[in-house]
């Protein structure tokens, strides 16, 4: 079985050994890639990206990226949310460094995860936090159920996050950013098996590796055309030739999420 779930607590939540900061190593694999923060790309800002949230546990310690797509609505990976309560999780935009003070923080008022998420493996890996305090920032639109010829092979995508810097070592502490090229789906299911769900996934990334999303980046933006068409979810390490990252297919599940943003 493949899967590495690009999420995981922060070091200091894990020293702190809480309950909740166990279960949010989200099943990954023992035996792991040295972890990268958007491996091979470069540090932007909030102000370029404005739609770019961080999930934080209720000490404001980043474990998960989400995009704005509304004030008061995020979308992020299923597997982020997995043993989280709206106590838990706190959504801060505006915030370009994990150590500033800046920006919006709100707290969550719902969680809604795709009723049929399983693993991130298994497919269905979205989410969608609703804030109890709206956010000022421009939101990201969003592919259309229709708009399927986005991810044909070779078009450029953008990624961004916080991700971890050394195998079990701190998150980068200013955003990053990368662009990967979409891999066709054929690639995608000769590296991953059965574990590509063609409906609910798609890859990116270079042949030969060396740029790519890793621990800390999941639920973050994968941007074709300035537009958030996948999310963050999984892949085997981080960078390895010949296994891109694999992203939420944004457009299987679009429906869900209009329902929920304007729920």
């Amino acid at each position: 079985m493949f899967g590495l779930n690009r999420a995981r607590k922060t070091a200091a939540v894990i020293a702190a050994g809480a309950a909740a900061a166990a279960t949010a190593l989200l099943g990954a694999p023992t035996a792991v890639a040295a972890p990268q923060p958007i491996v091979g790309g470069s540090t932007t800002t909030t102000t370029s990206y404005p739609f770019m949230m961080q999930i934080t546990d209720a000490s404001q310690n980043q474990f998960c990226g989400g995009t704005l797509v509304s004030s008061t609505k995020v979308v992020t990976a299923a597997h982020c949310m997995v043993g989280e309560t709206t106590s838990s999780v706190r959504v801060v935009g505006g915030r370009t460094y994990l150590n500033g003070t800046n920006g919006t923080v709100s707290r969550v008022s719902k969680i809604w995860i795709n009723p049929g998420y399983t693993d991130a493996t298994n497919g269905d890996d979205v989410a969608v936090l609703t804030l109890s305090t709206a956010m000022s920032y421009t939101p990201a639109s969003y592919v259309s159920s229709s708009q399927t010829s986005v991810y044909a092979a070779g078009t450029t995508a953008r990624i961004l996050g916080w991700g971890t810097t050394s195998e079990n070592g701190s998150s980068s502490n200013q955003l990053r950013t990368a662009t990967v090229p979409i891999v066709s789906d054929s690639s995608c299911a000769s590296s991953y098996g059965s574990d590509f769900v063609q409906s609910d996934m798609v890859c990116a990334g270079y042949t030969s590796g060396g740029v790519d999303t890793c621990q800390g980046d999941s639920g973050g933006p994968l941007l074709i055309g300035g537009v958030l068409a996948g999310i963050t979810s999984w892949g085997e390490g981080c960078a390895e030739a010949g296994y891109p990252g694999v992203y939420t297919r944004l457009t299987t599940f679009s429906s869900l999420v209009t329902a929920q943003v304007n729920s």
